[in-house]
């Protein structure tokens, strides 16, 4: 019987975290790392990935950095393939770069937003949040298989949302139906991608304080609008998300594939 050690041990995995400098990826970054994987973080933010890669090297992490737009397709193939030749193969990727995509039509106390209203929304707006969002992670999975198939399977891990599965009219509108699109491809993927090992799964988070919620969460009525959706009255810290991180990258999740898993302090029980 596997002891509870060799149950979660990542230790020599080769992994990759998209939007690995603040938030959720940050938090998925350090669990790696602190249990002794081999982590590389893409960020389109030089300064931050500079600061978190030094910090967790500090600490004793086997850590380095790309700076990497998801959304530019050519880099993130070049990306990938660094990191395939410089560990010698991928095991772990969580797609968990996202952007915020703004207000709602609804201000957390009923009012209208005028800017969240679809007939003004701008173009390129949406097709931004769809590309970051979406599209990109199609470009992750895409890149994680590839290198995933010659070396016999991987973990692929997709930071999805609880606006995947409920309808929420404070949120900005093009972030629904991107979450949505990421459950379903997820879905998708574990279908076609179990049969080489490789288990694909979302981390589907309700109201967490990071960086692409972070200013709304520091007016007063909107942190207070989400913590009472909570069932346990508070937002999450991205502390709350290490376990389940380590869980889905580890042998303990091995028999877990196309799963949405909700981290959400019972939010959606709540808003439902």
């Amino acid at each position: 019987m596997a002891t509870l050690q060799e149950m979660f041990d990542v230790r020599g995995k080769s992994v990759i975290v998209t939007g690995g400098a603040s938030g959720i990826g940050r938090a998925y970054a350090e669990v790696m790392a602190d249990n002794g994987a081999r982590v590389c973080i893409f960020d389109l933010n030089p300064t931050l990935l500079d600061s978190v890669v030094a910090e967790l090297r500090t600490n004793g992490g086997d850590v380095w950095g790309q700076v990497v737009d998801v959304a530019d397709r050519p880099r993130m193939k070049e990306a990938f393939d660094a990191v395939a030749e410089r560990h010698g193969r991928i095991d772990v990727v969580f797609a968990n770069a996202g952007i915020d995509a703004g207000p709602g039509f609804l201000s957390t106390t009923g009012g209208r937003i005028p800017e969240g209203a679809i007939d003004v929304l701008d173009d390129h707006h949406w097709d931004r949040v769809i590309e970051v969002n979406l599209s990109s992670v199609y470009t992750t999975v895409k890149h994680s298989a590839r290198h995933m198939k010659e070396t016999g399977g991987g973990r692929i891990i997709v930071t999805s949302s609880i606006a995947a599965q409920i309808n929420e009219a404070i949120v900005g509108t093009p972030y629904m139906p991107a979450k949505a699109g990421v459950d379903h491809f997820v879905r998708q993927m574990a279908m076609e991608l179990g049969m080489f090992g490789i288990l694909v799964n979302c981390i589907s988070p309700g109201p967490f304080m990071t960086n692409i919620a972070g200013g709304r969460l520091k007016i007063p009525a909107d942190r207070k609008a989400f913590e009472e959706q909570s069932l346990i009255g508070r937002i999450g810290d991205t502390e709350d998300i290490k376990g389940l991180a380590l869980y889905l990258a580890s042998p303990c999740s091995s028999y877990v594939t196309g799963s949405q898993i909700v981290i959400d302090g019972g939010s959606m029980n709540r808003i439902k």
